[in-house]
């Protein structure tokens, strides 16, 4: 139903091209992974993948499911201008709309983008000196970290082009007031730098619960030699099959 109520779908495995059947599992893994950690925010936020092809056709989840109830099969495919290209019983948010494909049409790298709305990451967007060198993680993240100021819910289509600027050629972004963003080649490049990004502000709160004149900031030879150290990013793909394996022990079926 479209208002956001639970049906049966219909599975699309074997009705899709192989490459966008696997683009689907992988999608619905990473939403089925920010539900085990705790990062969804009720049905809102969004993770999108682009489809291989020269269209620029991209999936992104039906607005009303649960993160931890998303599938392969459930997925709604789109193009640019949002318009729906299958048949599905869902619609999608138009705020996902607006960040995401921006960052799809702009980046090519950009296979797929996540955005959160965490309470550490809000918390950090929050907060005028953004992602302080307080831990290695957040030496490793602010080396590929961009910033975006905040304008208000995300249904302004003219954002999009300062939403990229922002971002140029980044992995990782801080939309202040609002939550985290990280794109990825593929889903465990994005995985593993939204990881990164989460743990680090995360960490940030916890350090700051001293005040801010009690943390100590990592030395500067130190913040040099971790970015010279990142120039390859963080990768992701070491960690990404135990990540699957992890959802098959403790909430299987996105792969339906």
């Amino acid at each position: 139903m479209a208002d956001g109520s639970i049906t049966s779908v219909s599975s699309l495995k074997g009705k899709v091209s192989a490459e966008e059947w696997q683009a689907r599992v992988d999608l619905a893994a990473l939403y089925r992974l920010v539900a085990l950690y705790g990062w969804d925010d009720a049905i809102y936020t969004h993770i999108s993948a682009r489809l291989p092809g020269p269209d620029h056709q991209f999936l992104i989840n039906p607005y009303g499911m649960y993160f931890g109830e998303m599938t392969a099969s459930a997925l709604v495919k789109i193009d640019l201008d949002g318009n729906i290209l299958q048949e599905t019983p869902y619609f999608i948010n138009p705020a996902g709309f607006t960040i995401h494909s921006a960052i799809h049409a702009a980046r090519e790298d950009a296979h797929f983008v996540m955005h959160l709305h965490t309470d550490q990451g809000v918390a950090v967007a929050a907060q005028k000196d953004g992602l302080l060198p307080l831990s290695q993680h957040a030496l490793i993240v602010r080396t590929m970290l961009a910033y975006h100021d905040y304008e208000g819910i995300a249904l302004n289509l003219d954002e999009r082009e300062r939403l990229v600027a922002d971002i140029g050629d980044k992995k990782m972004m801080l939309l202040r007031n609002h939550g985290t963003l990280a794109v990825g080649e593929t889903a465990a490049e994005c995985w593993i730098n939204m990881f990164y990004l989460e743990r680090a502000c995360k960490q940030q709160v916890m350090a700051l619960s001293a005040g801010r004149e009690n943390v100590l900031l990592a030395p500067q030879a130190a913040q040099d030699e971790v970015k010279s150290q990142m120039s390859r990013g963080l990768g992701g793909q070491l960690a990404w099959p135990g990540a699957l394996r992890l959802l098959d022990r403790s909430l299987p079926g996105y792969d339906a």
